[in-house]
């Protein structure tokens, strides 16, 4: 059985899905971790999805209901780590929305920046936020690793702001793993093709490809996913992924369209 620790993560987007997924493993590790998320129920929902393994959830698990698009949500998100737990080792930043699938000349201005704001300018908000705990703690350091989706590298039809907002999570992941080598702030990338969640459902009826056509995509188990976060979560921080892409096997990735 996994021995408890007193490690500190901080999962977004925890309410469902991967962020859900990966939030529960980490507990079931021994990690304490904020759960962050929109919908409060959620959060809850999630933690005691994980059960009790050592009898102290209470303490162990904490929910933080938080609108990624604000930022005093997103100040006040950090300041509960910092008051609960002291510390911070880890943030996921997985919270995550797309735009309506049209095309690019009919998407309104306000669909685009409601991306930008939770895809991007969220990211940012977290990282810059876990910086400044992580560089004023003792022992100093820690890591991030945000979630950039295949769609880092290759979009799907109609998807230009989810698709631009993940190309430049790249580029951010790349700037911050540089700027935070000088306080042991390791930060890397987990790039995620088609996990089965709600969110993929839709997969199983088919989705739409770059030739027009509609098809079937195969998923994996969003335990997967959970497992690779935890494998680059319990590294010694003077080891780093920097990009790790774990996807369904067939997905249509490597040679899509």
């Amino acid at each position: 059985m996994t021995t408890p620790h007193d490690r500190i993560a901080l999962i977004t987007g925890a309410g469902s899905g991967i962020g859900r997924a990966c939030a529960v493993r980490l507990l079931q590790d021994g990690w304490r971790v904020v759960f962050a998320g929109r919908r409060a129920d959620a959060l809850q929902a999630a933690i005691a999805s994980a059960g009790d393994p050592w009898g102290d959830i209470a303490e162990r698990a904490l929910a933080v209901p938080t609108d990624m698009t604000r930022p005093d949500a997103v100040a006040a998100l950090f300041d509960a780590v910092r008051t609960r737990f002291g510390r911070l080792d880890l943030l996921f930043n997985n919270a995550g929305i797309g735009a309506p699938p049209l095309p690019l000349e009919e998407l309104s201005l306000e669909q685009w920046r409601a991306v930008v704001d939770t895809n991007l300018t969220g990211v940012f908000l977290c990282i810059q936020h876990a910086f400044r705990i992580m560089k004023a703690q003792r022992p100093m350091g820690g890591r991030i690793v945000n979630n950039g989706s295949i769609s880092a590298y290759a979009p799907r039809p109609n998807s230009a702001p989810y698709t631009a907002t993940k190309h430049a999570v790249s580029g951010l992941t790349r700037s911050a793993a540089l700027d935070g080598r000088k306080y042991d702030i390791a930060v890397g990338q987990i790039d995620i093709g088609n996990a089965a969640t709600e969110m993929t459902e839709r997969m199983a009826q088919g989705v739409p490809q770059a030739d027009g056509s509609l098809k079937v995509e195969d998923r994996m188990d969003v335990r997967h996913v959970a497992d690779s976060l935890l494998h680059m979560a319990n590294l010694p921080l003077t080891a780093n992924v920097l990009f790790m892409n774990v996807m369904a096997t067939k997905m249509p990735f490597v040679g899509r369209g």
